[in-house]
């Protein structure tokens, strides 16, 4: 198995840090601020893949002194990124680590049941699901934005989510309204 580390955040939207660990140090991918980032040796950079996921990424990166990359689009140590959207209201970018088969999305596929159609392990997100990315990689694990990454099976899992995400958004929609009815609710 690739060395990462995976943290998912116990509420509804199941928001999943990653850490990678390379030959040059650890990478912090997306990270939501907890218990662990401070545990964690020779972190060298702070990852945010879209736009919108500012999550704890600049106050982590400013505590500990890294540098911390938006949006990138060039080679990162062993990191490259490859498109999912680009445009004014959507700016996504996959990290593909190639030696290690290691494929990590914020937003375009994930595993928590909003995401997912039927029996899907892995789905496309509802908003991309029309239009899905193209992603010509052949993944060994999946790391997701939101839930559990996909550590068996990856490639086949996305495979299946990108091919069916257009004829399974009706699924996907009624997939989505019982995970909102069946979300923990605050009082």
């Amino acid at each position: 198995m690739a060395p990462i580390g995976e943290w998912v955040e116990d509420e509804f939207l199941q928001r999943a840090s990653h850490a990678l660990f390379s030959e040059d140090g650890t990478w912090l991918v997306d990270p939501v601020d907890g218990g662990y980032v401070d545990g964690l040796e020779n972190v060298v950079g702070i990852v945010q893949l879209l736009d919108r996921h500012n999550r704890d990424c600049a106050a982590i990166a400013d505590r500990l002194g890294v540098p911390y990359h938006v949006i990138p689009r060039t080679r990162l140590g062993p990191f490259e990124f490859l498109p999912v959207r680009l445009k004014r209201h959507w700016r996504e970018v996959a990290l593909w680590w190639a030696d290690e088969r290691v494929l990590v999305c914020g937003d375009a596929v994930g595993t928590v049941g909003y995401f997912r159609a039927g029996g899907e392990r892995l789905g496309v997100h509802p908003l991309l699901r029309l239009r899905p990315p193209r992603l010509d990689i052949h993944p060994e694990v999946i790391l997701c934005g939101h839930g559990p990454g996909v550590f068996d099976g990856a490639d086949a899992a996305l495979r299946e989510a990108l091919s069916t995400a257009r004829r399974r958004i009706p699924q996907q929609f009624v997939a989505a309204v019982r995970a909102w009815r069946r979300r923990p609710r605050s009082r």
